[in-house]
Order: C-alpha cells, then sequence, then structure tokens
C-alpha cells in the first residue's frame, strides 16, 4: 500500500499554505493564524491518509490462469473485480505488460458498485513476439475520503499469457490452395498406383498380376489366391525443425524459425484436412521435443503448445543424435520434412553422411529458405560496382555448393529443395500433396 499525494493537496499547500506562510513571516501578526492553518492541514492529512489505508482493503481482482492470444492481433484480457468495502469505488487500474506488448491505453478508470458482485472488463492488447510470458498483479488507485491522498496498491492476480503465431495470411494462402474452382487451386487427380495398404485375400481373376498371388495361400487352398490392396488413407507425417544457431538468421521481415514455426503448423493444418496424422520433432544440439503423430484439433493444440516458445539457440546441430532418435522411435514408414539449413558444407556433410540411417525406411524432403544473395551468376538486377561483382560471385558459388549438395541427397534418395520466404507454406503443401497423389509412402 502506498499513498502519494492527490492534486488537491498540492493545490492546497501550493495555492494557501505557501503564501500564507510567507504572509505570516513578513506580518507577525498574521504568524499565529498561519500556523494554526498548517496545523489543521497537517492534521488533515494525517488523518486523510490514516483514513485512506483501508480504502482499498475489501477490493479483490482476478484474471484467468491462462490466457492465449495471438502475435500481431489485438485481443481482450478479461479482468474481474469485486468491490466489499460497503461504498461506490472510483478505481484507477494499471498492468504491467511486458515489452512486447503495446495497448491502446496506460490505465482505466471504472466505478464499482456498493454491492459485493464481480464486475467484469476487457482490457484490449496486443504482442508483437510470440512466447510465454506473465503477469503478477493488477496495479489499483482510488482516492482517500479527503482526497488529498492517492491510495495505490498491486492487487495479486497471476496470468500466464501465451502468445501463439499468427497465421492469417498463410490461411488465407492455404484456402485459395485448396479452392476447388475455376482453373486455380487443387482439384480432384487420379492416384497414381494401385495402393499399398493391404486390404484381403481373394480368388484369382484372369488378368491378376503374379506377383499379387498369395503362394502360401494358394499352396494351402490348392487354388490361385491374389492379394487386394488399397489406397493408404491415414500416413504419418512429421515436421523436423531446426532450432539451432542456422535458424537464427534473417529471412525476409522474420528469422528463419519464425518462418519454420509458421510453415509447420499450417502443414499440420492440411494433414488434418487429409486425414493424416501429424506429428512435430525440435532438435538443437540434441532432440528438444518429440510429439507422435496424431490427429484431431486437442493433438493440433499440442503440437501448438510445442512450437509457440520454441527459440533458436546459439548451438550447432547434432544430426547424428538426431538421426539415431528418429530410427529409434519411428517404426512406421513416414514422411519426414526437414526445416533446416545446408550452407554451411561441414554441417551438411555431416547431415549427409547421417541421413543414410532414416532414409531407407523414410520418406524424406529437405527444405531450406533461400538465403539473400544465393542465385546464378546471371540473374538478379545490374550490378552498379566492383563489390557487387563479388558479391554476386560469392552468391553464384554458394548456390552452385548447393545444387552438388541436392544431387548428392538425391542419390541417397533425399530430396532437396530451395524454398522462397513468402511463398514457403504453400510449396511445403505442395509437395505434401504431391506425396499423396503418387502414392510414394
Amino acid at each position: 500500500m502506498r499513498l502519494v499525494p492527490n492534486r488537491r493537496l498540492l493545490f492546497v499547500v501550493g495555492a494557501l499554505l505557501v503564501p500564507m506562510a510567507a504572509t505570516g513571516a513578513a506580518l507577525p501578526w498574521m504568524a499565529t493564524t498561519a500556523v494554526v492553518f498548517a496545523a489543521a492541514l497537517g492534521i488533515a492529512a494525517v488523518a486523510d491518509a490514516f483514513l485512506g489505508r483501508r480504502a482499498l482493503r475489501g477490493v479483490q481482482a482476478d484474471v484467468p490462469a491462462v490466457s492465449r492470444l495471438t502475435q500481431d492481433r489485438e485481443t481482450e484480457l478479461p479482468i474481474r473485480l469485486r468491490n466489499e468495502t460497503g461504498r461506490p469505488q472510483r478505481l484507477r487500474l494499471g498492468l504491467a505488460f511486458p515489452r512486447e506488448f503495446r495497448s491502446p491505453h496506460e490505465d482505466l478508470w471504472v466505478t464499482m458498485p456498493s454491492e459485493p458482485v464481480w464486475s467484469r472488463l476487457t482490457w484490449p492488447c496486443t504482442s508483437s513476439k510470440r512466447g510465454r510470458y506473465s503477469l503478477d498483479a493488477v496495479h489499483v488507485e482510488c482516492a482517500s475520503p479527503f482526497g488529498l491522498w492517492d491510495v495505490r496498491t498491486a492487487l495479486p492476480a497471476r496470468t500466464e499469457l501465451r502468445v501463439y503465431p499468427n497465421l492469417a495470411r498463410e490461411r488465407k494462402q492455404m484456402a485459395a490452395f485448396f479452392l476447388n474452382r475455376g482453373d486455380t487451386g487443387i482439384h480432384t487427380q487420379r492416384q497414381v498406383g494401385r495402393g499399398r495398404d493391404f486390404e484381403k485375400l481373394r480368388e484369382y481373376v484372369p488378368g491378376d498380376d503374379y506377383q499379387d498371388i498369395h503362394w502360401k495361400t494358394t499352396a494351402k487352398r490348392a487354388r490361385p489366391i491374389t492379394k487386394v490392396f488399397q489406397v493408404e488413407r491415414t500416413q504419418e507425417v512429421y515436421v523436423v525443425l531446426d532450432a539451432t544457431r542456422l535458424s537464427a538468421r534473417s529471412a525476409g521481415d522474420a528469422t528463419m524459425l519464425e518462418r519454420f514455426v509458421t510453415a509447420a503448423l499450417v502443414l499440420g493444418l492440411a494433414a488434418e484436412k487429409q486425414g493424416d496424422l501429424f506429428g512435430l520433432v525440435t532438435f538443437s544440439d540434441k532432440v528438444d521435443r518429440f510429439v507422435r503423430a496424431k490427429n484431431g484439433k486437442a493433438h493440433y493444440g499440442v503440437c501448438r503448445d510445442a512450437l509457440y516458445m520454441l527459440q533458436a539457440r546459439t548451438v550447432t546441430p547434432d544430426f547424428d543424435e538426431l538421426c539415431a532418435f528418429l530410427r529409434l522411435r519411428l517404426r512406421r514408414r513416414a514422411l519426414l520434412l526437414f526445416l533446416t539449413s545446408m550452407d554451411d558444407p561441414l554441417l551438411a556433410e555431416s547431415f549427409t553422411k547421417h541421413i543414410e540411417l532414416i532414409s531407407r525406411q523414410h520418406l524424406i524432403l529437405v527444405n531450406m529458405p533461400r538465403p539473400s544473395g544465393i542465385e546464378p551468376l546471371f540473374t538478379g538486377a545490374e550490378i552498379a560496382d566492383a563489390d557487387g561483382v563479388y558479391e554476386r560471385l560469392g552468391g553464384h558459388v554458394l548456390w552452385q555448393n548447393l545444387r552438388e549438395r541436392e544431387r548428392v541427397l538425391g542419390h541417397r534418395g533425399v530430396s532437396f529443395q530451395l524454398l522462397e520466404h513468402d511463398t514457403m507454406c504453400a510449396s511445403l503443401i505442395a509437395q505434401y500433396l504431391n506425396v499423396k497423389r503418387r502414392q510414394l509412402l
């Protein structure tokens, strides 16, 4: 509880007490009056301060234990107040938001009724960065009975603020991507292949492939029996995110890791729409988080909670441990979409070496955001000076190294692609749907 001089007290002291004290010093016959006035004002101020310390004893505040917000989108934080003082209260409220938050209001004024009921209000706020934050108290201020002091206190009301990535733009792109109208979007297409999931056994029909004959059952029944397969309906899709120093670099107007998190969540929505199982793996110098592939809204919430606090660490990725972990944990053949960087030659060589441990069992697609300046030599804008020549040559060398890395990974059955920043989500969904259409799993 703190007491702060009110404007009224400052006005009385500045407009009345100071001139009267000056007059009493200049005119002896006014000295007694000045002393009496000063004593009376002091007694009133002390009494008002004593009474004011109890002004907020019956006021309570309550906020939700967990509040979920979306990055760069205004959200209203609910607050409940209760007045048990027995008299109406006019309160000034304040919240100590983290520096990543902004609000159109520095404070809010509310009038509380005398009845001891819960009153509800909302505080608009916006977060510019995803993550987990906390508020420990609601700061409250009211005037003392005589209005000479402002009484301030911090009411305990702890809440956890969870800020999730904003997928609004990507959702719009994905909606257009799945639009089945006109000449745009994804349309119903013929599945390539006959399916790989075993469905049943049936009598042989002329024209059946001899490779489909189940020879053990044929020998047992003394007549030809054919295996029937069906198209896979439920497959496992995992996004493997790199959360090392490689992902802390800029990728347009955001970091690579921010792009990875957004792309992973959008791909989870696409997998849910297709009826597949979606899972997550995040790694740095070790496997940080593993979410086994499932489906449903509750599971998508688990994946979102696993990613909203993910931050890049200043460590080097350990692909050896990552591949060994995936080899042990993933028994069923799955689609693994790696979101990482391959422009470091030593790390790219380590990735190529250890990916062989899982490339024969799983279908692996490696995706990397295209760094600025990495492009063929005779592309892009015209070069203005000598420095631009060397920058263009350096970018061409890096581009050629990535092309060579793509060829080496291709020999191991691993696909590698460079993605543009603005179309990363759409490119990942296109890769995923192409795998579904061609039944590569």
